[in-house]
């Protein structure tokens, strides 16, 4: 059964208001249960929706778990409500991070992963906002703590982030060298990010800088795919690059490490 959290977020007002998360969907595993993945959707989309680009995979020992963003005003559709795991305005390296959703959004992933039995290794993955917010999470968990300073509870083991990019890139490398322990934690999480050339939403060029700004603040396990011709969508060169990586990084049934 899936219950809501609720969070209190600024949402560029003087008073913050509450925002409710949607509908989580769960992928249950076909074989013996040795990874979960929480999965999270691209900007206007839903949980459900995104679960079913998970169920054919032949990854039959991951539970993929599928939440649902809130859903507010976003700044980068002038204000239009939609689901969104934070507030974006434009997508560039001088714009603007919505921390507080950021951290919020963030603990409701790190919320869904810490219940997992403790022999099952966890990580996200996601697709273009998701992917962000993916890789926030992985910069959470290097930094042992989330922006506003609160503990991040999940020992994460792989992060995947499709057509994404790095909420607060430019910081990142001081943040880790100046934080107890990060730089071994970063060196230890690894990481896919594929990105279509041809993308004209979030720019190829994004994909690639978070990539550089990754491996330069520490993170030594980051593989990079581009792909030609390929704009803001999935791919099942994709999806098939995701479980012969995925597989052998989790060391499940049936890889090879």
């Amino acid at each position: 059964m899936h219950t809501c959290t609720f969070y209190s977020i600024h949402m560029g007002s003087r008073t913050a208001r509450t925002l409710e998360f949607g509908r989580t969907h769960v992928v249950r595993p076909k074989g013996k249960h040795q990874a979960t993945i929480v999965w999270l959707h691209g900007l206007g989309d839903n949980g459900p929706c995104s679960s079913q680009l998970l169920e054919s995979l032949p990854l039959p020992n991951i539970k993929w778990i599928c939440p649902t963003a809130p859903t507010r005003p976003v700044t980068l559709l002038g204000g239009f409500p939609c689901t969104a795991w934070f507030d974006v305005g434009e997508l560039s390296e001088d714009g603007s991070n919505d921390w507080e959703a950021l951290d919020a959004s963030a603990a409701h992933i790190a919320n869904l992963l810490s219940t997992e039995p403790a022999d099952v290794k966890v990580g996200i993955g996601g697709f273009s906002m998701g992917a962000a917010m993916a890789l926030y999470s992985a910069t959470c968990y290097a930094l042992g703590r989330y922006g506003n300073g609160n503990p991040y509870p999940v020992n994460l083991k792989a992060i995947i982030g499709l057509s994404g990019w790095l909420p607060g890139a430019r910081s990142l490398r001081s943040k880790i060298q100046s934080a107890h322990d990060a730089g071994r934690r970063a060196a230890s999480l690894p990481f896919l990010l594929c990105h279509g050339i041809c993308d004209d939403v979030v720019l190829y060029k994004y994909g690639e800088k978070s990539a550089h700004s990754l491996t330069s603040a520490g993170f030594r396990y980051v593989t990079f795919k581009s792909y030609e011709g390929i704009a803001h969508y999935t791919v099942p060169a994709e999806m098939d690059e995701i479980c012969h990586w995925l597989a052998p990084k989790l060391g499940l049934e049936g890889s090879r490490s």
